[in-house]
């Protein structure tokens, strides 16, 4: 018999497949979760400490870059003074705690603003070529950290001056709500900057000030954990396949003190794409973001749910196996024993009869055709009879039985047990996470139009009116080059007409390259939402300088994992990027976004302050909603982001019970289609027509021959009918053919006479 078909092949693998997903129902079902922290929120603390990563990182190589390209900018011009350098960086970007200008050849300070720059620290004499002029962080001596970023202004014949940036490590709007608190930390563990953790001393009695020291030293001990995590390649730090972010990343689990218990995440700085490497990577930092939840203990379920389905699905699969063996495997092996005892010749005893379906009719062909072996005619034989009433249950049905009998265990795991949408407690950290993040990503988005505007003011300033049109096509293909938020970059005359242009065609028609506003939103009822800066060049008789932003730069801005769906909406409320696909301009597609994003929009007089909710309808969503809030030109356009998701896909206790649920019944139907389905190919299909050709056979058909389809109990069968039909012809031969006897004439009667003697 053939190892992959056969009978008994697909009933073993069903009973071995039944009694394995009996013992994993038993163990996995019937599973406690005790840990007091759900998962979800773990990787919730994860996710939120790469969002501090990527604006931190993000806002490092933006600051350096910024620094490289004024002293480029400033050095394609004419030469001007330190006083003068400073002063519009100062007027253009307010982002360093204090800048300097310095002559590298006698270390003479030319000018300064803001914050002393710790030049003492730096060596001068090392600031050469691009190596030189790296950034690079120093303690100052109140244990603060500052980074320092470099840039060479340089003009003919004048000494060569360094332009020094300094600033802190600060987060750049990070919203960190209650209880959480966030770091930066370096390679060795040691804390360079912290947010969210009040001085001791600024405490109003003494169990506040417990408490102020024990999150200190509880977030000290998670950037020391964080530190030794960072060490590992990124690349073995996730499960293979899983992408998401860059870097090294994960979650952390404090001790179980009495009540509430720190949960922590941590991230390394990372560029955006694998591959690229990035100023603020190379300088080893790690973030670290702790907060405190409440711990919930118990589980969702008792093990006694598990032992429960595990014991019905061997109950049932014992009865559906039984029903096999009984009426399909039975039948079948004894019509193979008794058709090959009629091929060797022994014909003394009757057939045995099955009594049910295609096995019926095959037992009563091969009895009919001992007899024809005999020496009967298959005239004297009889017709086939055809079962009735049960005996007419084939083996398609009773595999239609079986496989009922399995759905009756899966079905309900899948469609209707555990259900959590109505019983799921979702924890209030996962509202205010989702809230928080909302709320960075959207000042991440403000900060980056506004950084756009910066760039444009600054370069546009050092147009001015003695630059030359090639000079200005340098200046446009330089800035386009550096910074790939833009899609088209073009000075404009005061009529619209274009004077220089670098990137790709403008989409702005002529009649609106020209505004008083320095961001603005058009488009509108188009494909394509066109976001536009402007800055005035001076002593250019109203020209400007605009940039088109590209809609994919919003877009990688809102893509962040464990937010789910996530807009960027003007003040109209309609959608202008996104992280997943979009219809420009199109509305949000629910009233409880509206009313959420109007809740925190419309604010008489007050901040506007991101919001948060967690509604059930059509299952239970978590959704956020922040606008934007801040200094900047961007604050005018009253724009927000709003991110929504459902909880079902969120590591929840009872989320997971009701997937490992539906899992077992999946598995329990897809056992018992495959092996079903398996036994309807091998046995059920080939039986039902080997049924039919018996029949023929032992009904006089001796032409047909019978070719088995697979080398297993059917095969067989098929085979020794074939046998019996070539004997069956043989005897015929043997026959010898009887001729008509003549019939007798008829004789003219004796005489009388004779008759009468």
């Amino acid at each position: 018999m053939s190892l992959i078909g056969g009978i008994r092949p697909p009933i073993a693998v069903l009973s071995a497949l039944l009694l394995t997903l009996a013992g994993i129902t038993a163990l996995v079902l019937g599973r406690v979760d005790d840990a007091g922290v759900p998962r979800a929120v773990m990787t919730s603390q994860q996710h939120f400490a790469e969002d501090g990563a990527v604006a931190l990182r993000a806002s490092i190589d933006e600051s350096v870059t910024d620094v490289t390209r004024s002293a480029a900018l400033f050095g394609a011009g004419q030469p001007v003074s330190g006083d003068a350098v400073l002063d519009k960086l100062g007027s253009t970007y307010q982002k360093w705690t204090g800048t300097a200008v310095v002559e590298i050849r006698t270390g003479k300070l030319v000018a300064a603003r803001g914050e002393t720059v710790p030049l003492t620290s730096v060596d001068l004499s090392s600031l050469k070529g691009e190596d030189g002029l790296a950034p690079r962080m120093v303690r100052l001596r109140n244990g603060e950290v500052r980074l320092l970023s470099f840039g060479l202004l340089t003009w003919p014949g004048k000494p060569q001056l360094l332009l020094v940036a300094s600033r802190n490590l600060k987060f750049p709007g990070i919203s960190l709500g209650q209880f959480r608190s966030i770091a930066v930390v370096d390679s060795a563990g040691a804390i360079l900057s912290s947010d969210g953790i009040a001085e001791p001393e600024s405490a109003r009695n003494s169990t506040d000030r417990k408490d102020i020291k024990d999150s200190a030293k509880q977030l000290k001990d998670f950037a020391q954990r964080a530190a030794r995590k960072a060490e590992q390649d990124p690349r073995s730090s996730k499960e293979p396949g899983s992408g998401g972010y860059q870097g090294v990343s994960g979650s952390l689990l404090g001790g179980k003190p009495a009540g509430d218990r720190s949960v922590a995440g941590y991230a390394t700085l990372a560029a955006a794409e694998p591959g690229v490497t990035t100023t603020a990577g190379g300088l080893g930092l790690s973030v670290v973001a702790m907060v405190k939840v409440t711990e919930e203990s118990g589980g969702t379920h008792s093990p006694v749910f598990g032992l429960a389905a595990g014991g019905a699905l061997l109950l049932v699969g014992a009865l559906a196996v039984a029903v096999l063996l009984g009426t399909v495997q039975r039948p079948l092996i004894r019509l193979f024993l008794e058709s090959r005892r009629l091929t060797r010749g022994d014909l003394t005893r009757p057939v045995t009869v099955p009594g049910y379906g295609e096995a019926h009719r095959i037992g009563g062909a091969l009895e009919r055709l001992r007899r024809q072996l005999l020496g009967e005619s298959a005239e004297a034989t009889g017709p086939a009879e055809r079962p009735t009433g049960l005996r007419r249950v084939g083996t398609g049905a009773l595999l239609a039985v079986c496989a009922a009998l399995l759905l009756a265990w899966s079905a309900p795991l899948m469609l209707l047990v555990n259900r959590a949408d109505s019983t799921a407690d979702v924890p209030r950290q996962l509202v205010n996470d989702q809230r928080e993040r909302t709320d960075t990503l959207s000042d991440r988005v403000r900060r980056a139009l506004n950084e756009g505007d910066a760039d444009l003011q600054s370069v546009a300033s050092l147009i001015g009116d003695k630059t030359s049109p090639e000079a200005m096509e340098e200046v446009l293909e330089r800035t386009y080059n550096e910074n790939r938020r833009y899609r088209s970059l073009y000075v404009v005359d005061s009529h619209g007409g274009i004077q220089a242009r670098e990137g790709k065609e403008p989409k702005v028609i002529k009649s609106d390259r020209v505004s008083g506003k320095p961001l603005r939103l058009l488009g509108r009822g188009g494909k394509e939402p066109v976001v536009v800066v402007a800055a005035e060049i001076p002593g250019r008789s109203g020209a400007q300088l605009v940039g088109e932003f590209r809609v994919e730069f919003f877009n990688a801005l809102l893509t962040r994992p464990g937010l789910g769906v996530v807009r960027l909406v003007d003040d109209r409320h309609r959608v202008i990027a996104g992280n997943t696909g979009f219809l420009a301009f199109q509305s949000l597609p629910d009233q409880h976004l509206k009313d959420l994003v109007t809740a925190g929009a419309q604010r008489l007089g007050k901040k506007p302050r991101p919001g948060g909710v967690l509604y059930r309808e059509n299952g239970i969503r978590i959704a956020a909603a922040a606008p934007f809030s801040g200094s900047g030109s961007a604050e005018s356009l009253h724009w927000g982001v709003v991110s929504w998701q459902p909880v079902d896909r969120l590591a929840i206790p009872e989320y997971d019970a009701q997937h490992r649920t539906v899992l077992a019944g999946l598995l329990g139907a897809a056992a018992a289609v495959a092996c079903l389905g398996w036994l309807h190919i091998v046995v059920a299909r080939p039986l039902s027509t080997l049924a039919d050709r018996a029949e023929a056979l032992a009904g006089g058909d001796r032409k047909t021959v019978l070719f088995p389809q697979h080398h297993d109990e059917v095969g067989a069968v098929t085979r020794s009918l074939e046998l019996i039909r070539q004997q069956l012809q043989d005897q015929s031969r043997r026959q010898p053919r009887r001729t008509p006897s003549p019939q007798p004439t008829a004789q003219p009667s004796p005489p009388e006479q004779y008759t009468r003697n």
